[in-house]
């Protein structure tokens, strides 16, 4: 399954890794135009997401996996056949996200479902950590292709990546769901759970931060060049994929930390620490490019490491008979804002300057940190009340 994931992931990031470099300027896109283009993916998810994640409580989840895989693909090849300007690429990149929110929950109710019983928090952790593998080969692949063979190449090349999950989807065993008792789009039962709903939310905050970066790392780091052009920095290809890689060992630790400590404190310190961080990258966005990369490097860590944590504190407040729907909510929350996470970084560099002034980026970094730092406050309201 975490192969599989992979290869859907392979296409995931292939409009904000080549957007700076290979779109914006032909397509003469504001910082605003580029953000909404991306964030289309994500949009396209949430709408389609409650929907499919819900059905996973009636139908085995493979089979959603199994088409939702497919669109992804398909969608991903057409980008690169007829997108020609701003409408028609949110268009198609929002089919692309519909697609994969038919593969990436659903494809956790599918390995979930076929889970032993007990704890399966170190499973959950394992997949979700490889989404940050399997978007830093993305952001890697379509780079080099973009720039070897020109950015329509690099949604040919990665729209070949679900192929994996639907071999996946092909050796699974079958797994017939209990029958669901409540309505297809009732998410009272999940609404009335709090501790579920906290997780949710923090994922929610997650997400903001974590698609706003993201989509805007390689402009920020084409950005840091620029201005240090007599400088001998790594470029945009390798900072993108290593803060993206540096994701999955991240999560991995940063759930181990939860089973240790505790999951709402471990989350909440590292929710602190990386609108910190992204506070300190913003102020110091003008100055010495290698305190920079360190400062970079160090948000890669606290981005993700509340991730793995969020979605198994998520799947063990759930109730089994509402699993499903409460999937379904916490991925239409977290990629809704995901969605406003790289529309907004755009609104902000735009209004602050734009993508190639300190000042823009300053606002750009204060929203991700305002963003991550509503987190603690939802996990701290749904904490039970002593009577």
């Amino acid at each position: 399954m975490c192969v599989g994931q992979v290869g859907n992931l392979l296409p995931h990031v292939v409009v904000p890794a080549i957007m700076a470099q290979h779109l914006m300027s032909p397509w003469q896109l504001s910082g605003g135009e580029a953000g909404l283009m991306a964030s289309g993916y994500a949009f396209g998810y949430m709408l389609a997401v409650p929907v499919l994640a819900t059905l996973t409580d009636r139908i085995d989840a493979r089979l959603i996996l199994l088409c939702g895989s497919a669109l992804s693909a398909l969608a991903t090849v057409a980008f690169g056949l007829f997108a020609v300007g701003l409408w028609s690429a949110t268009a198609l990149w929002s089919i692309a996200g519909i697609g994969f929110a038919g593969a990436y929950m659903p494809g956790l109710k599918a390995l979930t479902d076929r889970l032993p019983a007990g704890d399966t928090s170190r499973a959950v952790t394992l997949y979700t950590s490889s989404f940050s593998f399997g978007v830093g080969l993305s952001f890697l692949v379509s780079q080099l292709a973009a720039d070897a063979f020109g950015w329509r190449s690099a949604f040919f090349i990665t729209g070949i990546g679900p192929l994996a999950m639907l071999a996946a989807c092909v050796l699974m065993p079958p797994h017939k769901p209990a029958p669901a008792s409540a309505k297809l789009l009732d998410f009272r039962p999940v609404l009335r759970n709090r501790p579920a709903l906290g997780y949710i939310l923090g994922y929610g905050a997650h997400c903001f931060e974590l698609y706003g970066i993201r989509t805007w790392i390689v402009g920020f780091w084409s950005f840091v060049v620029a201005q240090n052009a007599g400088q001998s920095l790594p470029g945009a290809i390798a900072v993108s994929v290593l803060f993206t890689v540096l994701a999955m060992p991240a999560s991995i630790l940063g759930n181990e930390a939860a089973i240790r400590f505790g999951r709402h404190r471990a989350i909440t310190i590292v929710m602190v620490a990386s609108a910190l961080i992204a506070v300190a990258i913003g102020l110091f966005a003008g100055f010495s490019p290698w305190l920079l990369l360190l400062l970079i490097l160090l948000y890669a860590i606290t981005v993700p490491a509340d991730s793995g944590a969020l979605t198994a504190g998520m799947t063990a407040s759930a109730d089994p008979a509402f699993r499903g729907a409460t999937m379904a909510l916490h991925s239409t929350v977290g990629f809704g804002l995901s969605a406003a996470g790289a529309w907004g970084l755009g609104v902000a560099l735009d209004a602050a300057g734009g993508p190639m002034s300190t000042s823009g980026w300053l606002a750009a970094f204060c929203v991700l940190a305002i963003g991550i730092a509503l987190g603690p406050l939802a996990l701290f309201w749904s904490r039970p009340r002593a009577a």
